[in-house]
């Protein structure tokens, strides 16, 4: 019995069995084991029942937990068997209850006039919504008269006549420079479809900034819109709440609903528009009244024009003095920034040690190659071809300066020293066997008893160690370790020694390059009545003082000799590309000095350690080359040390 069942489950300890006590209801039959066993209980979620009730019945809850159910009656009989079908069972759900709700059918059970749980239940949704609705009302309204508050303090862009100057200014700049891009793109397919891009990309950030730029100006104004349509729709949701409890025939229908709903929505639209009428009639009286000062400002003036004449200067006096200003603030900030550009940006201790650490490298590298046979022992011949040591301290500091873009310390470049120290020097030895024969004398013994001496040639290995030094030269590495921006950057460095001309003086430092001005010369004007000629020179001239750079081929990067002239040909009529001092003579024809003129090239070889053609440059006449040295400038072909390199001088092909 359950009963018994609650005691064995701990009686009223047991949590299950304190909360629902189950009574057993008149027509109670006994069920089977199987049955009270719960086996064939279906959709049960609490304690296991055994009893069953009729549909129309329900098992009473008893308000005392700890009170223990009534004895069980005797079963009514029934003309039907006790075992009910599961479809006549009342669901657990209906049988269960807690104790604070009483059974159906009894006296808290529905009432006609529509009372109960379930009106209950749904009085207390409404007030809920209701409450909800009316919260949302207050918060609206809240943010409403914050993005009006926010709307009304923003302010209006003011004129700043220095600031449209230096926007005319910039954008005078950027349309030379894209203009001077047009005019050679042409020549060369990577440089329009480059040119095109950068347009393209400054097309969409300009765009962008224009539409985030309009975005932040109107926020508030969006930010007011929104918030009237939500003000507005949470007014019409309260006060149509509100009516309906005031009225609970509105809640007859949801068409009724729906229609109620919008005309009061309707009267809070109409309200706002009222308002929007009501502030453009007071801006219409501001309007009039500015009017009126006008008028008044136009009488003024008409009755007092020396005093008007007078202001007006006064005012232009001071607009041209803000754009004088403005002016000289935009170039002064250029002039600091190209200085700051060309400055070496690390403190000159980590400088100074940068280059004691790369100097100490060398010195190792030059002690090993003096005592590299008593270090390498083992040969019978050593053979030494070495290149001498040394580099240029301006060199070495302008690589890592533009290489690590931005200041360093000795530290941070450590690594870096050593992988240029791999690249610049390379020691190599190379063995070679010979068989060579000593000879060797030797006593015999005669048959006779006498003795004589016998001479023998004995072969044996005879190896040579040649050891052999390349200096790539520092300045050569340039072109292979950085970018072309680095590049750039370095070329500006070496152009300028970082604005530190006194960091690495010669008395201490005697490989340390020395800034030197171009030798200008001025060319007949005879020479210029030749169109081609005319044009190499005029844009020659524009790279005058430009530093000597290895590998460099563009003004961005600066020059070496063959990039040079390569640059002026390909823009005064040929297209030949970059091509080295070897390519460049490959494509000339070979004259005599005697028919040289102006406009020809001229070949040196042997300038350094490499074969063939090693210099270039462009000849002007009388003696002269304008060429890529260190800098760029015009040199006198007669001197010693170019004739002794001279090979030959060339005639370009037909543009």
């Amino acid at each position: 019995m359950k009963q018994n069942r609650n005691e064995e489950n701990g009686g009223p300890e047991n949590d299950t069995a304190h909360r629902f006590h189950i009574e057993d209801g008149p027509g109670v039959q006994d069920a089977p084991p199987s049955a009270r066993d719960g086996s064939v209980t279906s959709g049960q979620v609490g304690p296991k029942f055994n009893g069953h009730f009729s549909p129309s019945e329900s098992p009473p809850i008893s308000d005392a937990p700890d009170t223990p159910p009534p004895a069980r009656e005797a079963p009514a009989p029934s003309g039907r068997s006790k075992y009910r079908p599961h479809s006549e069972q009342a669901r657990f759900s209906d049988r269960l209850r807690r104790e604070e709700e009483p059974p159906p059918g009894g006296d808290g059970g529905h009432s006609a006039d529509g009372g109960g749980p379930s009106s209950d239940k749904k009085a207390a949704r409404n007030d809920r919504r209701f409450e909800k609705s009316k919260f949302r009302t207050e918060k609206t309204g809240a943010k409403l008269d914050a993005a009006r508050e926010k709307a009304a303090a923003q302010k209006p862009p003011k004129p700043n006549p220095a600031k449209n100057v230096a926007k005319k200014a910039a954008a005078g700049v950027w349309y030379y420079a894209h203009q001077k891009i047009h005019e050679v793109e042409q020549e060369n397919v990577g440089v329009e479809a480059a040119h095109k891009t950068e347009l393209a990309g400054e097309k969409t950030v300009r765009g962008a900034s224009r539409f985030v730029k309009h975005r932040i100006q109107t926020r508030p104004a969006r930010r007011v819109t929104k918030w009237e349509r939500r003000d507005i729709r949470a007014k019409a949701d309260f006060e149509y709440r509100r009516m309906a409890r005031e009225h609970p025939e509105l809640k007859e229908n949801a068409v009724s609903r729906f229609f109620q709903k919008q005309r009061i929505k309707r009267q809070y639209q109409k309200q706002a528009r009222e308002a929007a009428k009501q502030g453009a009639r007071a801006a219409g009286k501001a309007t009039t009244a500015t009017a009126k000062i006008a008028r008044a400002a136009a009488a003024f003036a008409k009755r007092h024009p020396a005093g008007l004449l007078i202001a007006l200067i006064a005012f232009l006096l001071i607009l041209a003095l803000q754009s004088c200003m403005a002016s000289m603030t935009t170039i002064g900030n250029g002039l600091i920034g190209a200085v700051g550009a060309g400055t070496y940006p690390s403190q000159n201790s980590d400088m100074l040690a940068a280059e004691a650490a790369y100097s100490g490298l060398e010195t190792k590298l030059q002690s090993e190659a003096d005592n590299y046979a008593t270090l390498h022992p083992g040969y019978d011949e050593y053979h030494f071809n070495l290149d001498k040591i040394g580099h240029d301290p301006y060199v070495l500091i302008s690589i890592l300066s533009a290489l690590h873009e931005g200041a360093w310390t000795i530290d941070e470049v450590q690594s870096t020293l050593s992988t240029l120290f791999g690249k610049q020097y390379q020691l190599t030895q190379s063995v070679q066997t010979e068989t060579r024969y000593r000879t060797e004398m030797s006593t015999v013994t005669n048959p006779d008893g006498s003795t004589s001496t016998v001479t023998t040639q004995v072969p044996y290995t005879y190896t040579i160690c040649t050891v052999t030094l390349h200096n790539e030269d520092l300045s050569h590495l340039p072109a292979s370790v950085l970018t072309e921006e680095q590049l750039s950057r370095y070329a500006f460095y070496m152009k300028t020694h970082g604005n530190r001309p006194d960091l690495f003086p010669q008395s201490q430092y005697p490989n340390a390059s020395v800034l030197e001005q171009y030798t200008d010369y001025t060319i007949p004007e005879a020479y210029m009545s030749d169109k081609t000629f005319a044009a190499m020179m005029t844009e020659a001239k524009k790279y005058l003082g430009y530093p000597y750079v290895w590998g460099g081929s563009s003004p961005e990067t600066s020059f070496d000799c063959s990039g040079y002239v390569s640059w002026v040909i390909n823009h005064s009529g040929w297209n030949v590309g970059r091509l080295g001092a070897q390519g460049l003579y490959d494509i000339c024809t070979p004259i005599p000095a005697s028919e040289a003129k102006p406009g020809d090239l001229v070949f040196f070889e042997r300038t350094y350690d490499t074969t063939g053609v090693s210099h270039v440059g462009i000849y002007v006449g009388d003696g002269e080359m304008i060429a890529a040295g260190d800098p760029i400038g015009y040199s006198d072909i007669t001197t010693s040390y170019w004739q002794s390199h001279f090979l030959s001088f060339g005639r370009l092909p037909s543009p």
